[in-house]
């Protein structure tokens, strides 16, 4: 067996990890009032102490009618002394602190982001549910400024690195996705087309970065469903980002709109998830018909491994995180000798935040999470925890769901 990459130091761009960890931006629902919480503050320095090498802050909207939920960071100045309170604890621990910037196109409601949702291009969506106004063409440069404008704001909250959220079915995706992008203009139809918004974010972000900021982009491989984004197109967006000048891409698939599974994988605890909604009609709703809304997709470790290979050998000289279904170190050990710079992991560091410390330890290590999917479930309503660290009791009927779903995994 090869020697073990895992707890060498890896760089990214202007930045040096002290190992290859990283805690991907699984969103935390952290943050009411759109702000950070000493609760965020505390699960990321838990993580960081833990041992992990950077830790990702999850999705911070880089203008109000980017958020998608009302427990969701929103970056603009006021919050920058919260912010930097939390990169100081962070790197008290000796990890390096990173934060995820992106906007969620048509995934809101007024209620939430203030306006009518936008996103690449007018429609219906069914999820909030909403109409949705696509971006008029003299928007755009605004919309992109605010990506630049938000990595400022990272570097003076004490951030070492941001990372572009252009995936899982997000305003910057909506745009690359054929699926969601129905524009006339000189932003839709073809892939260089439709690579055009990104094209101008990555100006901005980059200007923004300078020489002192790492800069990585979550990007999918794969949208998830027929008619989405296929590998093909995929492989050009990486190679146009690799031109923008982006530091590491993070490979990653599915829209959480149309095919959230596919991103996460495994099952949705559906009785779980509608326990903890608010919105009574949007409850029953979800209960009557949320197996067929959100399908089954098979869990497996490193699920999304073979795709990522395909760009592994596409890109010999791009710097890839790999992240998906990791949750032992033999599997975390096979992806980094096959020629990724770092691995991102979510679940396994809500189950266990010091899983790191404890893969250095043992060779065999691997974390309890059992993806029932219970964290996710309750994620959209209150905030991301792992049922088996919860304070306090679960009802009969949500611990009956999660032992179904665990007993079929």
């Amino acid at each position: 067996m090869e020697e073990s990459k895992l707890f060498t130091p890896v760089t990214i761009g202007p930045l040096t990890l002290r190992n290859r960890t990283i805690r991907s931006a699984a969103f935390e629902s952290m943050c009411p009032g759109n702000k950070p919480s000493e609760q965020l503050l505390d699960y990321h320095r838990s993580v960081a102490a833990g041992g992990v090498g950077m830790t990702t802050v999850a999705y911070a909207a880089v203008t109000r009618s980017g958020l998608s939920f009302d427990r969701q960071l929103w970056m603009r100045p006021e919050i920058v002394p919260g912010l930097r309170k939390l990169t100081e604890a962070i790197h008290a621990e000796g990890a390096a602190a990173s934060i995820q910037l992106g906007h969620c196109g048509n995934m809101s409601h007024k209620s939430i982001c203030g306006c009518t949702p936008v996103g690449a291009s007018t429609g219906f969506n069914l999820y909030s549910p909403t109409f949705v106004r696509g971006l008029r063409t003299d928007e755009l440069p605004a919309m992109a400024r605010a990506y630049g404008q938000a990595v400022n704001l990272a570097r003076k909250s004490g951030f070492d690195a941001v990372e572009v959220h252009a995936g899982h079915g997000y305003l910057i995706s909506q745009f690359l996705s054929p699926s969601t992008n129905h524009r006339k203009d000189k932003f839709g139809g073809s892939l260089e087309n439709r690579m055009r918004f990104m094209d101008m974010v990555m100006e901005e972000v980059m200007k923004a970065a300078g020489n002192d900021m790492a800069v990585l982009v979550k990007m999918n491989m794969r949208d998830g469903f027929r008619g989405g984004m296929e590998i093909d197109e995929s492989l050009q967006v990486a190679r146009r980002l690799q031109q923008s000048g982006a530091h590491a891409l993070v490979l990653s698939g599915g829209f959480v709109s149309k095919a959230p599974m596919y991103v996460m994988r495994g099952e949705m605890p559906i009785r779980t998830m509608t326990y903890y909604m608010n919105c009574w009609w949007l409850k029953y709703g979800v209960r009557m018909v949320g197996k067929y809304m959100i399908p089954t997709v098979p869990f497996k470790e490193a699920y999304f491994l073979d795709d990522a290979l395909k760009f592994r050998a596409e890109s010999p000289d791009m710097p890839l995180v790999y992240v998906g279904g990791l949750v032992a170190r033999e599997k975390i050990d096979e992806v980094l000798n096959q020629g990724f710079e770092a691995v991102q992991m979510g679940r396994a560091l809500l189950n266990e935040p010091g899983f790191v410390n404890r893969m250095r330890a043992e060779e065999k290590a691997r974390c309890n999470c059992r993806h029932s999917n219970y964290c996710i479930a309750r994620m959209y309503s209150i905030d991301m925890a792992c049922h088996q660290h919860l304070k306090e009791e679960l009802p009969p009927c949500l611990k009956k769901e999660i032992e179904q779903i665990e007993s079929r995994g």
